[in-house]
């Protein structure tokens, strides 16, 4: 179990920085995992597009229909 006097010994160490000057560390060479946008990827095709426009343009028909439906119940439609 590490104890508080293990966290203070430990942290007496004195970090290393590397200079200014110098590369940056180079990133991991992994394969992009399920939910990472792989570094090849292909362009948008038409399948992707339309996806795309039923994902924003489904919810805008379904929020006018869903007014027009309340408003249809309540007795405002007749107006």
């Amino acid at each position: 179990m590490t104890m508080a006097r293990d966290i203070i010994e430990s942290a007496r160490q004195t970090a290393r920085l590397r200079p200014a000057g110098g590369a940056p560390p180079k990133p991991a060479q992994q394969p992009a995992g399920p939910f990472e946008v792989a570094a090849e990827a292909q362009k948008p095709t038409v399948r992707d597009a339309l996806v795309t426009g039923l994902l924003v343009i489904y919810p805008a028909f379904a929020a006018v229909a869903a007014i027009l439906a309340g408003l249809f119940l309540t007795g405002a439609g007749g107006v």
